[in-house]
């Protein structure tokens, strides 16, 4: 291979590296809203006083 081949193929691996890294996401994760509660209430009479 010659040498401007291969600088062709190194410039374009790291600028699709970088237009992954800096481009908008595809994440396909759920959107989040307010979760339940599912811990104890607050007592006073239980908790620790320092």
């Amino acid at each position: 291979m010659d040498i401007s081949k291969i600088l062709a193929s190194v410039t374009q691996y790291i600028s699709e590296a970088a237009m992954r890294i800096f481009g908008p996401t595809d994440d396909q994760y759920p959107n989040t809203g307010v979760q339940p509660f599912t811990g104890e209430p607050y007592n006073k009479d239980t908790a620790d006083n320092w």
